[in-house]
């Protein structure tokens, strides 16, 4: 059995949780208060962030490697390409979401006004920089859902709790959105936390 140690608010617990309902594996998720951390986390994970996967006697921290672990582990449906060209580049736009996007939300969540607002801009900028993608496709790498959907996801979801207003040149990648948001596994996923972080 999978233990995941998942951030109620947490955005990168939450792509851990789409990852396993995705999959309709066995696996136990346990709710961890973001502001009042038990002590074995900073155990489990020398960062002391969460999400931690722990199956028996292996722990993983850092949602991108857990998600790919889970991936390769429980093969079905395949979230990662299986071509090693297009695996590539999904791990590099990956890593790209991590750099342009992801690495501005402890700011948007932390920072002074005037750090959050610089924030803000940035990431309504790249997030419309991908909006011609979802002109001619349904998610990031075509028709077919993977990895990449499940990485922006907990951000798109949470635009209005972070103040994030997009204009119309991103109506395509809205649309997107309210694709990602529809998937059975993304709602299974939401804690009752993050329900109320989309008006």
């Amino acid at each position: 059995m999978m233990n995941l140690y998942s951030g109620t608010t947490c955005p990168f617990s939450q792509r851990c949780r789409i990852v396993l309902y995705e999959k309709g594996m066995d696996f136990q998720i346990i709710d961890v208060d973001m502001f009042n951390k038990p002590e074995d986390i900073a155990v489990m994970n020398p960062y002391n962030r969460l999400p931690v996967l722990v199956e028996r006697d292996l722990v993983l921290y850092e949602s991108n490697i857990i998600n790919e672990y889970i991936d390769e582990r429980f093969p079905h449906p395949q979230l990662m390409p299986p071509d090693p060209v297009m695996r590539a580049r999904a791990r590099l736009l990956l890593f790209n979401f991590e750099v342009e996007l992801f690495s501005r939300i402890e700011i948007l969540e932390k920072g002074n006004v005037k750090q959050q607002e610089k924030a803000r801009s940035h990431v309504a900028d790249r997030l419309t920089e991908l909006a011609p993608i979802f002109v001619k496709q349904k998610y990031m790498l075509g028709d077919e859902f993977s990895m990449l959907d499940v990485a922006i996801a907990p951000l798109l979801w949470r635009l209005d709790h972070y103040g994030i207003s997009l204009g119309k040149p991103a109506a395509p990648l809205m649309k997107y959105a309210e694709r990602l948001f529809s998937r059975p596994a993304f709602i299974e996923a939401l804690t009752p936390s993050e329900k109320v972080m989309r008006k």
